[in-house]
């Protein structure tokens, strides 16, 4: 059995990107570029990972109605 180091982030129904596990912790590699800002960001652990994937899109959203 193998352990799983890449996981998929999805916000909403959109892919937001993956997140891959390295000594540092977990990089975010984006697939959407509305998620840009968090491209090659390190996270502590995934939860930490989906959490700012999720306000970021809150943030978007919120932009896109003013």
């Amino acid at each position: 059995m193998s352990n799983t180091n890449a996981f998929a982030i999805e916000v909403q129904g959109h892919s937001a990107g993956i997140v891959v596990a390295d000594r540092g912790g977990y990089t975010f590699f984006v697939s959407d570029w509305a998620f840009r800002d968090l491209d090659r960001r390190v996270f502590r652990n995934v939860g930490q990972a989906e959490r700012a994937a999720q306000q970021h899109f809150s943030r978007l959203a919120q932009n896109r109605r003013r």
